[in-house]
């Protein structure tokens, strides 16, 4: 009798896990589709003035590869850069004077915030500062990327463009992440298709819909919508500073678009499992708002979602209970269909699809450690820079 039952539950949890990805599949937004590039668009009769904003701490090693392309911009109207020096102790405000010397193209102001108050995680400190020297030229638009991000020569128009004609108070972009190393091909496009699911890319930029968020390394931000939101200052707590961003903007009642670039890419490199585990065990945990149950919850739901459906169909095979193997075969072919166009945007083998369990497991991992981490008060940080206890910022503002 208790081996029926267990068989039972077993049964049951397979088929719903099954059940799950069919309602993924069907009604999370398409998260799975990889085709929300830049909305149509139709250049101004007049370019509006932008500043760019670059937030960089510790970056002379990827400016080389960056900042010449944001200097290059074939950008029609007015347009200058603002990198913001925060705190680096390897040259690179040096570097990027160095490279507008060498390089010419849009007008180069470099300088340094210090350090930041209490209740101010650093890189928003940063963009702060950087928006108010830019405020100084009246922009109608700030572009916000991050030190690491490479823009086509007509990145800027494109984003422009989109702005203008879709009547958008914010245009976000995400990049495309460097993938060549081993652990950056198993990672790195599930990080984005993880990302598409929490935040279809569909319905952020539907009107009405409450979905809001946004990719930091690429953000076009009309300067009238900032100052409504009043951004940076009312996420200056924030460690999810981006998907912050976007909420603040939307709830002031601005437009917000995101999706996927064809032509901005990351050139920052994560070779070792250790770099991408950092890269998301720094924020994981702030993402579930510091919240036990929260965790718990993604656990289970990252081990249903996830690791229920191949050791369902293994085990049922190996233990002759089709019922528990055919959900759960069903389940992984679903899995594994919605990663494929994942894998073809970042022009990668498609035989990495079944594998997405084992990454999925991988970032179960990083999640918990984020926990662990917060919990030892080490919390989050950026560049070199530890914020012991997020929450306790988040009091103090």
């Amino acid at each position: 009798m208790g081996q029926t039952a267990r068989v039972s539950a077993v049964v049951w949890i397979s088929a719903v896990s099954l059940a799950t990805w069919l309602w993924l599949l069907f009604c999370q937004g398409f998260f799975w589709r990889t085709d929300v590039r830049l909305p149509p668009r139709e250049e101004p009769g007049e370019w509006p003035s932008v500043c760019v904003v670059v937030p960089a701490r510790d970056e002379a090693a990827v400016l080389p590869a960056s900042l010449p392309s944001l200097l290059a911009q074939d950008y029609p109207g007015r347009a200058e850069v603002f990198l913001v020096d925060d705190g680096s102790s390897d040259g690179t405000g040096e570097m990027a004077r160095e490279l507008a010397r060498r390089n010419g193209g849009l007008p180069l102001t470099v300088d340094s915030p210090g350090e930041p108050p209490a209740g101010w995680t650093g890189k928003l400190w940063a963009v702060r500062h950087g928006i108010a020297l830019a405020r100084a030229r009246e922009p109608e638009y700030l572009l916000l990327t991050d030190a690491d991000i490479a823009h086509a020569p007509d990145s800027l128009r494109e984003l422009v463009a989109a702005a203008r004609t879709g009547g958008f108070d914010l245009v976000s972009q995400m990049a495309r992440l460097r993938v060549e190393s081993v652990w950056e091909r198993l990672v790195v496009p599930a990080f984005v298709y993880f990302f598409a699911q929490l935040y279809p890319f569909r319905r952020i930029g539907r009107p009405g819909a409450r979905t809001a968020a946004a990719a930091g390394g690429c953000v076009l931000l009309r300067t009238a919508a900032a100052g409504r939101a009043g951004v940076p200052d009312a996420i200056r707590h924030a460690v999810i500073d981006d998907v912050a961003l976007a909420r603040a903007v939307k709830g002031s009642g601005g437009r917000i678009w995101l999706g996927l670039a064809d032509r901005v890419d990351s050139v920052r490199p994560y070779p070792r499992l250790y770099d991408l585990w950092r890269m998301v065990s720094r924020s994981a945990y702030a993402q579930l708002r510091h919240n036990p149950l929260l965790l718990l919850g993604t656990v289970l739901g990252l081990a249903l979602v996830y690791l229920v459906p191949p050791l369902a169909l293994l085990g049922g095979l190996a233990l002759g209970i089709p019922a528990v193997a055919l959900p759960g075969g069903l389940a992984w072919l679903v899995m594994t269909g919605t990663y494929v166009p994942m894998l073809r945007y970042y022009r990668q083998p498609l035989w990495l699809a079944p594998l997405l369990p084992f990454t999925a497991f991988l970032y179960l991992l990083m999640t918990v450690d984020s926990a662990v981490q917060h919990y030892r008060g080490r919390g989050a940080a950026w560049k070199g820079r530890t914020y012991a206890r997020p929450d306790a910022v988040a009091d103090e503002g």
